[in-house]
């Protein structure tokens, strides 16, 4: 076990109940090893009148043939099933480390470190000890809680360190030390750890030590890495690991990461502490300083992460328990539904133009206030009641045409996050289950590796209002509430997210990255599974659209929209873009009445899905 934390850490519970101490009842799982690897997909959908289901666990059934023609995803594999344990994350390593610790007797708050900390070593893009994240926890015995591991401003930033002479927005926020918050990995593992966990620390992070000595590339992240070598290039410690030589690596190579070997083992013995102190600290506060970085000795010791109370909307008889602020996730989610409540959107049929123009104009007017209003709540007050408000969102209705768009310029009161977050869901033979979004912000974060500790360090700073009212990476204009300042978490769209069925289970462990589509990602799954009956993994491969208020335009995955209903968009106003890629890497766990576990792993990410008996 690690030395006992040194950070207080604040609780705050959903409903007065208290953040949990470790239960013996969560340390006895028994578990019978049956492993099923399946990154399937199911079809379904063309925009038509859809017979509602009831968000059944199994097969596509009538939904695969209501998939537009061109959409690439639409296949009638059903998703991995277990009585027992589920995860689901981006990496089938990182899925194999958490069923590891399940068969171990460990809970599912350990596998879900064990995943996080395996991500670090195999899917660098995203996976980090050098970033942050939020977690949703949701106990068998109903008990809520959200834990807040994002990172922070280093106490020397501020407001206009990313402008230069003459006003602009330079890319230091993006790429380099400069682009560097204060991580937050490693002690919101811990602090989960502490609260919650069952089996030892060092044995939770032996998965990704042992990964660390060596991993065969698989194709995805060999193509990642060599994508990014240009950014690799300018950091000699990271060409190092990732590019030796300046070459492209090619899949089924080695990847050897001995310094991050070396830094998981010091964090397995020594706990956070080992982290944000001594050695490890070290080498992150000399690489600042090589790179002309802010985060100093003072930073990494003031770091806490924070318990936080999750919030929690009825929508339809499910209880929806996503996060609070600094995310914007659960507060924009909420409204989202709040709004679309008000309509009866089976009967417009799954992806119908009626259907879709509701739920844009929803998005937009959400975006808009989370635009405006959203930031750390440390610092910025936020009217989250008057937001999550059912009267509140009537007013926004109201002023909804139905047979006409709306102009994003009337909501937008700001004057004028990446693909590459990750997320995964885990679920335990007691029904303890948690979900976990994680990032380093940009694919690979700021690109720089700590010399001598061998892991990426984020570009998070990005997520903060740069420049009020200038679009960051991800296009999104925010406004003062996320202005930066010393010590603050920027805004964040990442959105863990657990259903509630009426009959008291946990029904949905869900969640994706894709920046500011995260919450429209989270927020269609929803309406998927309640409005419309699509089986999980069929809504988890179901094309997607996506609306933030600014730029004023419907997004849209490649051939996921019929040409009909393409054509009624733009017929009532709307600006139609059809992405290039996908939007989103989905990974869900669906529980039956009977108590039945499906794995719904997103095939836009390689992604896997492992269960046990």
């Amino acid at each position: 076990m690690p030395p006992p934390t040194r950070r207080a850490t604040r609780v705050i519970a959903a409903r007065t109940v208290p953040a949990p101490e470790r239960r013996p009842g969560l340390r006895h799982i028994w578990i019978a090893a049956l492993a099923v690897l399946i990154a399937g997909c199911a079809g379904g959908g063309t925009g038509v009148p859809a017979t509602r289901t009831g968000g059944a666990g199994t097969g596509a059934g009538t939904w695969a043939e209501r998939f537009p023609a061109d959409w690439e995803l639409a296949t009638d594999h059903p998703p991995a099933s277990s009585r027992g344990g589920m995860v689901v994350s981006t990496d089938s390593l990182a899925s194999a480390a958490g069923l590891e610790i399940l068969r171990a007797g460990g809970n599912a708050v350990d596998a879900a470190i064990a995943v996080q900390f395996a991500l670090a070593v195999t899917h660098p893009q995203a996976g980090n000890i050098g970033g942050g994240g939020f977690m949703i926890v949701r106990l068998a015995d109903d008990t809520r809680a959200a834990l807040d591991f994002r990172e922070r401003a280093p106490g020397r930033a501020t407001r206009d360190m990313y402008l230069d002479e003459g006003g602009a927005v330079t890319d230091a926020s993006r790429i380099g030390h400069l682009a560097a918050g204060v991580p937050g990995s490693v002690a919101g593992m811990e602090e989960a750890h502490r609260r919650l966990g069952s089996l030892a620390w060092e044995r939770l992070l032996e998965p990704a030590i042992r990964y660390a000595r060596g991993i065969r590339m698989r194709p995805r992240l060999a193509r990642a890495l060599a994508g990014a070598r240009e950014r690799f290039s300018r950091f000699p410690a990271t060409a190092a690991v990732f590019n030796p030589g300046g070459r492209d690596p090619e899949a089924g190579e080695r990847l050897v990461q001995a310094d991050l070997a070396r830094t998981l083992e010091a964090i397995a013995t020594g706990g956070a502490s080992a982290f944000y102190e001594g050695w490890i600290a070290d080498s992150l506060v000399a690489e600042m300083d090589r790179g002309g970085g802010f985060i100093s000795h003072e930073d990494l010791a003031g770091y806490e992460a924070v318990w936080r109370e999750p919030v929690v909307v009825e929508y339809r008889g499910r209880e929806i328990i996503s996060t609070p602020p600094p995310s914007s996730g659960g507060v924009t989610l909420a409204e989202l539904l709040h709004i679309v409540e008000g309509y009866d959107l089976d009967t417009f049929g799954w992806h119908s133009t009626d259907a879709i123009h509701i739920a844009v104009e929803a998005m937009r007017r959400a975006y808009a206030d989370r635009n405006y209003y959203l930031g750390d709540p440390d610092y910025v007050e936020i009217p989250v009641t008057r937001l999550l408000s059912r009267a509140y969102a009537d007013s926004l209705r109201g002023s909804i045409d139905l047979e006409r768009a709306s102009s994003s310029a009337r909501f937008n009161r700001v004057s004028a996050e990446s693909p590459e977050t990750t997320h995964f869901s885990v679920i335990d033979e007691m029904g303890n289950a948690v979900a976990v979004t994680t990032t380093l912000n940009g694919g690979f974060g700021s690109a720089v590796v700590v010399r001598g500790a061998g892991f990426l360090l984020n570009n998070e700073m990005d997520d903060f209002a740069a420049k009020p009212g200038t679009p960051n990476m991800y296009g999104l204009v925010q406004g003062e509430a996320n202005a930066i300042q010393p010590g603050k978490r920027m805004l964040s769209s990442m959105t863990p997210t657990i259903m509630v069925a009426p009959d008291g289970r946990t029904e949905l462990v869900t969640g994706t990255p894709g920046g500011g589509t995260i919450i429209t990602t989270v927020f269609q799954m929803v309406m998927n599974h309640i409005d419309f009956g699509l089986p999980v993994q069929t809504s988890v491969n179901a094309p997607r659209f996506h609306h933030q208020n600014l730029p004023d335009v419907i997004f849209y995955e490649r051939g996921g929209l019929h040409p009909d209903v393409i054509a009624e968009l733009t017929r009532r106003g709307h600006e139609m873009r059809e992405r290039n890629g996908y939007s989103g890497v989905v990974q869900s766990i669906y529980v039956a009445p009977d108590g039945t576990r499906f794995g719904a792993a997103d095939p836009r990410g390689g992604s896997a899905a492992l269960g046990h008996r």
